[in-house]
């Protein structure tokens, strides 16, 4: 891995463990340490990209213009020799990173990274052009003396079979997520990279022209904006963010949730309500208009949660942003929009909670990462990797929600396990030691 953020390989759980008397060690006891360790995170997944924590200053080899600029002058070169700062590159295709796969149990996986000189020399025989322009600037570690970036290559399908000989693929990015280890910090570094630069790529696919006078864009700033083409114009446009506010309701005994399901979910699963912000709106009149829409509930209190960056929507809107409420309910009635929803309930704290189950969440990552790697091997299997959840027992949950890659994992969680204000008497959220969700 290129991205060392932790002194010590050993994980929580397993410090954890050394501390307890074997005799506690039970299969429960185990199940329920490791459900507590797997999701308390320390950020979202997608955000905590450490190649954004410090933007360098102009005058820094690492800033993107003075990055631009070296790498023009590389670009130009013909010589295939490393320099400092190294570039490293990372191919995309169809919104898709390139990555492969350890081949340890599990498999673990890792974004496909090139040397820029080790890229200019596997593009050698393609149709594609590498320019200046057809790379965007990620970020920098100044300490490794590297600086990243991303490219999209979709436009020659040739080089598929030549990334496969390697055992490297393109992989969905939401594939990607449910693979990740959300215990390891490392590949969730990688999981916030990897959704970033698809953010990017997306934007720049979706912003070729001009929208107040529809001529093309063209890159600046080494892909961080652009600008109209046309002398006369000259407009900057700037990275798009689409936020939308995502909710659990909760009824005014603080007893049950309301969750909802949409049609496109996968068996079982229910979630959160959630909607766009519409212009001229705060983001507590959209929790309310949503939820009243949606289900014909009334809301009255609304109290911020947490924040998620979500790169794995739909290509026309690159990067949304989660915003996640609580919200109190006023009345009790529902009434669905089938236009919607498929449906919405309330449910109780102890259905929630069986909900819950790490197992699910455990068998899915795993279940992911396998076909990951038979990807990376050229050997996909066509299979749902969220259509059967199963417990442990081998019984099919009657409901789950969705993994802790999800800020609605954490909504639900903080709730079922009692971390919520109750109707305005506290400001914040309770956070206990141990807490299911530090976020």
């Amino acid at each position: 891995m290129l991205f060392p953020l932790s002194s010590s390989s050993t994980s929580p759980f397993l410090s954890l463990c050394r501390k307890l008397p074997i005799k506690t060690l039970t299969s429960k006891s185990l199940l329920h340490l490791n459900f507590t360790m797997s999701t308390n995170l320390k950020t979202h997944a997608f955000a905590g990209n450490t190649l954004r924590s410090t933007t360098p200053k102009p005058e820094s080899p690492f800033s993107p213009i003075s990055a631009l600029e070296t790498l023009k002058s590389r670009l130009s070169e013909n010589t295939l020799l490393p320099s400092s700062p190294n570039f490293k590159v990372l191919p995309f295709r169809k919104g898709r990173p390139l990555a492969t796969s350890t081949g340890d149990s599990p498999p673990v996986w890792h974004l496909g990274w090139f040397n820029l000189g080790d890229f200019k020399g596997f593009l050698t025989s393609s149709k594609f052009q590498l320019t200046e322009n057809s790379l965007v600037y990620l970020g920098s570690l100044s300490e490794d003396d590297v600086v990243y970036w991303a490219v999209d290559v979709s436009e020659d399908s040739s080089l598929v079979p030549q990334f496969g000989a390697k055992h490297f693929c393109f992989v969905e990015l939401r594939t990607l997520m449910v693979a990740t280890d959300w215990t390891d910090e490392r590949a969730m570094t990688d999981l916030a990279i990897a959704g970033h630069a698809r953010a990017l790529l997306e934007w720049h696919n979706i912003s070729r022209f001009c929208g107040h006078c529809g001529e093309k864009t063209v890159p600046m700033e080494a892909g961080r904006r652009k600008e109209c083409s046309n002398v006369l114009c000259k407009k900057r446009i700037y990275p798009r963010v689409d936020p939308v506010v995502i909710m659990l309701v909760i009824d005014r005994e603080n007893d049950r949730a309301l969750l909802s399901r949409q049609s496109r979910f996968v068996p079982r699963m229910w979630s959160c309500l959630a909607g766009f912000i519409e212009p001229g709106e705060s983001l507590e009149e959209a929790v309310r208009r949503e939820t009243w829409e949606e289900t014909g509930i009334e809301v009255g209190e609304v109290i911020y949660h947490s924040s998620q960056p979500w790169p794995v929507g739909p290509n026309s809107m690159p990067c949304q942003l989660m915003v996640g409420f609580f919200a109190y309910a006023k009345s009790l009635e529902i009434k669905v929009d089938k236009e919607e929803l498929e449906d919405a309930q309330w449910h109780s704290r102890e259905d929630v909670k069986k909900a819950l189950t790490s197992a699910e969440y455990r068998k899915a990552q795993r279940t992911a990462a396998a076909k990951v790697e038979q990807m990376c091997k050229g050997v996909e299997k066509g299979q749902n990797l969220s259509a059967d959840f199963n417990v442990e027992s081998g019984e099919l949950a009657p409901m789950f929600v969705p993994g802790p890659f999800a800020i609605a994992h954490h909504l639900i969680s903080s709730w079922v396990n009692n971390q919520v204000p109750l109707n305005g008497a506290e400001t914040q959220l309770k956070q206990p030691a141990g807490a299911l969700s530090n976020l």
